[in-house]
């Protein structure tokens, strides 16, 4: 990137509506002054938020997880301020932002540093040239111990790697299966 990363993030966000909602800067309290997990534009990227949706693993249907076949019944909805994951367990939930990536851009997500301190891993695979929809997150509590994910807080941070030429062929181009996805979106074979 010739110009500065943050610079680079909030113009992509408000001329071409990358991220939707945009936080523009760092928010570390809500409007009482209560500390939260911090989101929106850093140095090199956007710490996106955690929405109040989830659907966490549970076995009391005795289901196989298969991404070919995969069955509802092996999660358990939850719509609230938190979700507690089981140790050893998994659960799904979605950002509150909306993505539009830029044909010319990969996204990588890592986890931030505050959850993974507390054996709470966070995957999403990287969000191709063209890809849009709310980013399904995953998280694995690692621990013997319950963990809770607070929704409407930061989770995890967005990467943007712009490269000088765009893509021969895109997501979209594709046909994605996952293109436009709103919501948690489950395995789609």
């Amino acid at each position: 990137m010739s110009i500065k990363a943050d610079r680079w993030i909030k113009r992509m966000a408000l001329e071409h509506g990358m991220i939707e909602p945009f936080q523009d800067g760092q928010i570390r309290a809500d409007q009482n002054g209560d500390k939260l997990i911090s989101y929106g534009v850093s140095s090199y990227g956007y710490d996106v938020r955690c929405a109040d949706e989830f659907k966490v693993f549970t076995n009391i249907h005795s289901a196989t997880v298969d991404p070919k076949h995969f069955d509802e019944k092996s999660f358990v909805d939850i719509k609230g301020d938190y979700c507690t994951i089981p140790p050893n367990s998994f659960a799904l939930a979605r950002t509150v932002e909306y993505f539009r990536i830029p044909r010319n851009v990969l996204t990588i997500c890592l986890g931030k540093s505050t959850y993974a301190r507390c054996g709470i891993i966070v995957n999403v695979t990287p969000l191709e040239p063209e890809w849009e929809g709310h980013v399904t997150l995953e998280f694995s509590n690692t621990t013997n111990l319950p963990a809770r994910i607070y929704a409407n807080e930061g989770v995890a941070q967005m990467l943007f790697l712009e490269s000088d030429e765009i893509c021969e062929t895109s997501y979209k181009d594709r046909g994605g299966k996952y293109q436009g996805q709103k919501g948690v979106t489950l395995p789609r074979a």
